[in-house]
This record gives structure tokens, sequence and C-alpha cells, in this order.
């Protein structure tokens, strides 16, 4: 054989074994990547004055919302039940939600809004801190925002429980809640959370439980003690983008549900994290409810003024986490009674894991 044709084997040989590897070592050059980043701007005063609501927001400078969260501040005394949350929502310039037309509202959202509301009474240490969960992915490098809602509820003391529902073939990665109109002092936002648009979940009604897995919508439940006709909840679900091959992300629910509060003016808290191979958090929900809310038809709690103070990234003691926190794996709701008491009332929170086949 002449030595052109040996170095032209030679060559081709090399070119095919580089092939090989690069195909059967997918990691060196082919491997999925994320990575998680939660950004807040601190606490925002308010409302200073009773039947009103402040918002604020936190932003991504890199990566896309796939979720967010609230934390609120309600100082000492017998105004601390004044201060709820009326809304944590994504939103398309940091300024406004996502409340016209049903459907795909948004793509590639990188905003999130923290919306709090007084009732009769407030204070001076009233605050609500905004956090938005920043992602980054190379399989899931967009995402869109799907907004449904209903004029509901216009009875004190009923559910008013609203469903958005990703597009077939993408995958819920978060969600949010809102609740207007915000100056009445009683309607709010008790319940965001993820479900499923199936029969065992009854559309939505049941919540996603610990351990299911690719949930394909968000729940968001609003609650009044007194009757409004103007009342409308908005429910949220954040979706990876379409013409996304997800087959390989999985998408693992955490819940966790504890009794309380039941006393007046009192609060309670759970917490839940992803455990090993669960992925990354990526977002999470609250719940105060009348509890079993993955096994019956959400019910709301004991009582009209029962609500939420808190659905947030935090460390596994319940402590929210600070602006630019990277190895996040757990998440906080906050619940709170109204100045009476509250009997067979729960707390539930859940945390939303991705992984995307690392």
């Amino acid at each position: 054989m002449n030595t052109g044709l040996l170095r032209r084997f030679a060559v081709g040989r090399t070119l095919l074994l580089g092939a090989v590897l690069a195909l059967t070592v997918p990691g060196t050059a082919y491997a999925n990547t994320m990575s998680v980043t939660v950004k807040t701007p601190g606490a925002t005063s308010g409302p200073a004055t009773s039947n009103s609501e402040i918002s604020t927001h936190a932003d991504c400078s890199g990566g896309l919302i796939s979720g967010g969260g609230i934390n609120q501040a309600i100082g000492t005394g017998g105004s601390v039940n004044g201060n709820h949350v009326n809304g944590t929502a994504p939103s398309s310039d940091g300024a406004t939600e996502y409340t016209g037309s049903t459907g795909v509202v948004g793509t590639d959202v990188t905003h999130w809004l923290g919306i709090g509301g007084s009732g009769g009474q407030v204070n001076a240490s009233f605050s609500s801190t905004p956090y938005a969960v920043c992602f980054t992915s190379n399989l899931i490098n967009h995402t869109q925002v799907v907004m449904n809602k209903a004029n509901t509820p216009t009875t004190g003391a009923t559910v008013g429980l609203v469903v958005a529902t990703c597009p077939a073939n993408t995958r819920l990665i978060g969600g949010g809640a809102r609740t207007t109109p915000g100056n009445t002092g009683s309607f709010k936002t008790i319940a965001s959370f993820p479900t499923f648009n199936n029969s065992a979940h009854d559309f939505g009604q049941k919540a996603a439980a610990n351990g299911e897995t690719n949930p394909d919508s968000w729940a968001a439940v609003g609650w009044d003690s007194s009757t409004n006709s103007a009342n409308t909840t908005y429910a949220y679900a954040i979706c990876s983008g379409n013409g996304i091959n997800v087959s390989g992300a999985t998408v693992t629910v955490r819940n966790s549900e504890v009794s309380g509060p039941t006393s007046g003016s009192t609060g309670q808290t759970a917490t839940v994290g992803c455990g090993g191979g669960d992925g990354n958090l990526v977002s999470g929900g609250a719940a105060i409810s009348g509890g079993s809310v993955t096994t019956t038809d959400f019910t709301g709690p004991g009582s009209g003024g029962d609500h939420l103070n808190g659905s947030f990234p935090s460390t596994s003691g319940g402590a929210a986490v600070s602006d630019g926190a990277t190895t996040v794996a757990y998440w906080t709701a906050a619940a709170h009674t109204g100045g009476q008491s509250s009997p067979g009332t729960y707390t539930d929170v859940w945390a939303l894991c991705v992984n995307d086949g690392v």
C-alpha cells in the first residue's frame, strides 16, 4: 500500500473514532445544562392605608422566569391581620400583570410581581418582598405564559378556583395567581399550586400530590369574606416553549401539609424541598385551605379572613434566601388567620423540581 493511501486511511479512522466518542460520551458535547438564580430587590413598604395594595417586582438579569414568590412583614399588635397576598405573578414589564385575553399571553418573561393588599387595619411594618426564580437551560431555552381568568368568587366565603393549562407537548415549570380588585380589603389570593387537567384531579380542583410527575396546569384560588360581583381570579401557568423536545425532562412535585393556623391572629408556615434525583428547584406554591387538597376538591379555610403572607424560595429552616442565591432546594408557605378562630384549617406548600436528563 502506498504512503498516501496509508495517510488517508489513518485520517479517516481518526475522524470515525472521534465521531463515535462524541455519540457515546454525550456529556462532552451534548449534555443538557441547567442553573437557577434567585433575584430579589428587598422589601417594599406598605400598604400604608386600609383597603389598598402595593405592587413590587423582582427581575432576571440572566435567564428566564420559571417561577417566583412573595414574603410579607406584618408587624405586631392588633393590626397584624391586615397585610395579605393579593398576587404573585409573571409580568411582561415589571409593572403590570396579564389581565386581558386568556391563552398564551407572553413568551420568555423575565419579571415577577409581588402584590400585597391591606384590610381594615395597617401598621408601619407592612411590606412585601418579591422573588424571581431565574432559570437557564439549554434544553428549555424558551418559555411561555398561559393565563386563564374567571369572575369568581362573587359570594362571600366561597372558593373561586381558576386553572391555566400548558399547551400539549410542553412542560409546566411554574405558575402564579392574582385577584382583583385590590381595594376591597377582604378579597385576596389564598392558593397557587400545580395540578393536572384530568379527571383524576377533577380538572384542577385537586392539587398535585407529593411525588407526582409532570403536572400540566396551575391553579389559583380567590377568597373573600364579603360578596362582590366584580371579583376576578387569575391563574398563570409558566410552560416550556413550543417545539422543544421535553421527553427527557421530568418535573417532580414535592408537597407538604401541616395543621393550622386555627387560632385568631396567628400564623403557620410549611416548608418542602427537592429530594435527591429530583433536579433543580424552579418554582413553588402555597395554600391555606380546609385540608386534604391533593385527595379532595379544594375547600376554603375555616374563616373568611384567612389569608397568605408568603410563598417563597427558602432554606430548609424556612428562612427566605438572599438575592443571588444559586443553591436553593426548598420552598416555604406562610399562612395567617384573620381576627377569628379558624377550625380545620391547614397550610400547604409545593416545590417543583426539574431534572432535564443530565
